[in-house]
């Protein structure tokens, strides 16, 4: 796998951790209402939920794409059809104001690492968005690779995205903006499902 593969990775990872979902609600509501402090504990136990999803999204994934056959393609279609579900409930929808979420009494660590973990679409996101990057052989710094980048990609993305909503010209922009970045990630979404089917 390439340098520019990776990136690639990156990116797609990028928009797909930003498109709107339980994650992004909780964090959003929890870095305007609660503050900076609970927003990073919030980012950790969501991180700490990254972490094991992306463990088992890419062993899985490594497993039943080395198979082949029917599995490999079944496992392609039902992810393809997860995104564009994906996308169609975000442009149906449309706004996902962290600040209409209620405000709970739970430690924001343990918040959002349980949003994160019983969320069963994050693993299906994820194995979606890894199985292009395993078709073929690969040596195994790639699989330990995909999963650093969806780590550490998530811990400073959601950290920066919690010290950005501190600034209140921030909080106001983004509710300004909130529907055309649903429309984004809702392409962007519909992109990713046609590039597995491809």
């Amino acid at each position: 796998m390439s340098l520019g593969e990776l990136l690639g990775f990156a990116v797609i990872m990028a928009v797909g951790q930003f498109s709107p979902g339980p994650d992004m609600i909780l964090l959003t509501r929890t870095a305007l209402v609660e503050g900076l402090r609970a927003g990073w504990a919030m980012v950790a136990g969501i991180v700490t939920g990254l972490a094991f999803h992306a463990a088992l999204a890419i062993g899985g994934m490594a497993v039943l794409l080395s198979s082949g056959g029917v599995i490999s393609q079944i496992v392609r279609i039902l992810a393809a059809a997860y995104l564009c579900w994906l996308a169609w409930g975000l442009i149906k929808k449309g706004g996902v104001s962290g600040a209409d979420v209620p405000k709970s009494r739970r430690r924001p660590y343990f918040q959002g690492l349980f949003c994160n973990v019983l969320n069963p679409k994050v693993l299906v996101f994820f194995a979606g968005v890894v199985a292009p990057f395993l078709t073929g052989k690969q040596d195994p710094w790639v699989y330990l690779a995909l999963w650093t980048i969806i780590v550490i990609e998530g811990l400073l993305l959601w950290g920066l995205w919690v010290k950005l909503l501190q600034f209140p010209k921030i909080r106001r922009a983004y509710r300004r903006v909130e529907r055309a970045l649903d429309m984004i990630f809702a392409w962007a979404l519909v992109a990713l499902a046609v590039s597995l089917l491809i």
